[in-house]
């Protein structure tokens, strides 16, 4: 069994007073890769935000490990969804990139030569060194994705959480970037938060449902009927591709 790195207990969340997550429990270990699924409205991306510490749950708390010890924080790559990216602010790929270690060096220093060269090494690895000195606003969304996931990872984080990725992956880069997402977890746990249930499942070692409350499968395999039971939600399956994927369905929440 790995040493755990996070540690959620009992934690309860939500906005302006109204709950969004109640009561949710979940532990995420080293080199896990977690896959989120859900509801639009069910609480994803808030759980996210509970982790990544911008914001505060109304009650339960957050622990962090590091070798099975706790830790006040730890260190986690974060690529946000395409959508909350501000494209017009006036910032190179290769500044995009290096901000991901900003937190890494003391204030009012240089990068040192070793974090030059993760720099260099995060560009090469996303395949976008060519670009670096680009303004973010001439890139593509696939490109800009790129340029994020390289900012996400170029401090070694021990957890890296994705959200909803494959919302603007690059066509031409897709297969790429699930291998990549491979290599790093065997340095690394990812957590990735999608509602394309099919892509997670082929990618994910274990999956959490989050519907205000949280339900914990471990592996990848999920029945129909137990994703319905758990969302109360009706799904079917859908060709996509060469892989079939379940979607939900039209519904109604009381």
């Amino acid at each position: 069994m790995n040493n755990k790195l996070v540690q959620i207990e009992h934690v309860s969340a939500g906005y302006d007073k109204r709950l969004v997550l109640k009561d949710i429990m979940l532990s995420v270990e080293e080199r896990d890769f977690l896959g989120i699924i859900g509801p639009n409205g069910g609480g994803k991306t808030t759980l996210l935000k509970v982790i990544l510490g911008l914001l505060k749950p109304a009650s339960g708390k957050v622990r962090f490990f590091e070798n099975n010890l706790p830790v006040p924080h730890l260190n986690i790559g974060y690529l946000p969804q395409l959508n909350k990216i501000d494209r017009r602010f006036p910032i190179s790929v290769r500044e995009v990139v290096a901000s991901g270690l900003i937190d890494h060096k003391p204030l009012f220093r240089s990068f040192t030569k070793e974090q030059k060269q993760q720099i260099e090494h995060a560009l090469e690895q996303m395949e976008i060194a060519e670009l670096a000195d680009r303004s973010i606003a001439q890139l593509s969304g696939g490109q800009l994705q790129r340029v994020l996931l390289g900012r996400a990872i170029v401090s070694h984080p021990k957890l890296l959480i994705l959200d909803e990725p494959n919302s603007y992956v690059d066509k031409r880069f897709e297969s790429r970037f699930y291998h990549l997402l491979e290599e790093i977890n065997k340095e690394a746990a990812i957590i990735i938060v999608s509602h394309d249930i099919g892509t997670v499942m082929s990618l994910v070692k274990n999956i959490a449902c989050v519907n205000e409350t949280l339900h914990y499968h471990p592996g990848r395999e999920v029945s129909g009927e137990w994703l319905e039971e758990t969302f109360g939600c009706p799904f079917e399956l859908v060709g996509h591709g060469s892989l079939p994927h379940r979607i939900l369905k039209t519904h109604q929440h009381d």
